[in-house]
């Protein structure tokens, strides 16, 4: 019944419906989902929404030794042999696949959607143009698995989405304009899962979504755009397991030239070894849960802080909305598993902020999958990379 409504509204809204030859009433198309990590590369198969299997390839030093000092991009070939591998060990080809979905990476800032991998796209993750991080595998790992079939291959969502409006970019510094990375990925699913949920549409809704990882990142999603986000990569929000979020310019300017840190010291306690490392010693939530509940008055402390850094990062974002209501306060990533983080979120929010779901985990593959699927089954259009940074 969801379908047919979703469907009803959406033609209704959007207009005609184009199908592809694949889509049928009950699509099922194969996809192959790629999430390349330092040491490793997570992959996923899906029969339309169903996971069929997932496995994180392992990548032993004696296979990385090669690539040391070397552009990570220069190991999507090794890697591609690993998920063929993979693929083989549950008896599946090429030709039993439908798309191929890599994790999108540090390509140049574009919208939300799935993007169809085109050389543009792989000329800039080459060339690191955002910098390099594993996730810039993902699209050459998918290109080189479909080279020579005519399986599509997609990236979805990648960090550097960036629809947030310019007077949010603003900083006191002329010289210091606000850039903007996050979790777009889980952001962005997690929020067109809130509307499948309440039978209607992305760009219907207005809602705030947290995803509390190693990192966290708040997200104004308004109507279809990704409005407002904090950079939770670098420096901006609520303190996190491996992270300091916002500190005090004028404090932190001083700390600078002190002479107690180098400047490489200082850029690891911003992100890698600051938030509950520093202040803790851990990046373990549930060890932090367990030393309250042991007493223990500082961790108590810090634990408040950190749930309540979040919730004030949420109210941040009411004036996004320009006094539209919002339809949800959407907690996802790995720490919304913790029932008492949640709790103690819920009791910082004011009830006029909207209603709290939760969406645990970072459920990253099924987001691929389901990007690609809606390309599929012709309920989007894949999108071409074309940014206006490199015109």
């Amino acid at each position: 019944m969801l379908a047919v409504k979703a469907s009803l509204l959406r033609l209704h809204k959007f207009g005609h419906w184009t199908r592809t030859p694949k889509d049928t009433f009950f699509p099922r198309p194969r996809i192959l989902a790629i999430n390349p990590g330092s040491t490793s590369t997570k992959i996923s198969v899906y029969e339309g929404d169903l996971e069929s299997f997932t496995k994180e390839l392992q990548h032993g030093a004696d296979e990385l030794a090669p690539y040391e000092a070397r552009p990570i991009t220069e190991q999507a070939g090794f890697r591609k042999q690993a998920v063929l591998a993979a693929l083989a060990e549950h008896d599946l080809t090429l030709a039993d696949l439908d798309a191929v979905a890599g994790r999108g990476g540090l390509v140049r800032p574009i919208p939300h959607g799935t993007y169809a991998v085109n050389e543009r796209m792989l000329a800039d993750l080459r060339a690191a143009v955002g910098g390099e991080h594993a996730s810039n595998l993902g699209a050459l790992i998918a290109d080189e698995i479909r080279r020579g079939t005519d399986l599509p291959a997609y990236i979805v969502d990648p960090v550097v989405v960036d629809e947030v409006w310019e007077k949010a970019k603003i900083t006191g510094f002329k010289a210091v304009r606000r850039l903007v990375i996050s979790h777009a990925l889980n952001q962005i699913a997690t929020a067109q899962r809130f509307a499948q949920e309440h039978e209607t549409f992305y760009e219907r809704i207005n809602v705030i979504v947290c995803h509390m990882g190693g990192g966290i990142t708040v997200g104004a999603h308004r109507r279809g755009r990704y409005l407002d986000v904090n950079n939770g990569l670098n420096g901006e929000g609520p303190f996190s397991p491996q992270r300091s979020g916002t500190v005090p310019t004028g404090q932190l300017i001083d700390l600078c030239f002190s002479g107690k840190h180098t400047k490489a010291e200082l850029k690891l306690l911003n992100k890698g070894r600051g938030g509950l490392i520093d202040l803790l010693g851990t990046a373990d939530l549930r060890e932090v849960e367990q030393r309250v509940a042991d007493g223990d008055e500082w961790a108590t402390l810090v634990f408040d802080a950190m749930a309540y850094q979040i919730a004030k990062h949420i109210a941040m974002l009411l004036p996004a909305f320009q006094d539209e209501p919002v339809d949800g306060i959407l907690l996802t990533g790995g720490m919304a598993r913790s029932d008492g983080l949640v709790a103690a979120i819920r009791s910082y929010v004011p009830e006029h902020c909207g209603r709290v779901a939760v969406y645990p985990g970072e459920n990253e593959m099924a987001a691929l999958v389901q990007g690609a699927l809606r390309v599929l089954n012709g309920k989007e259009e894949a999108r071409t990379y074309a940014p206006e940074a490199a015109s």
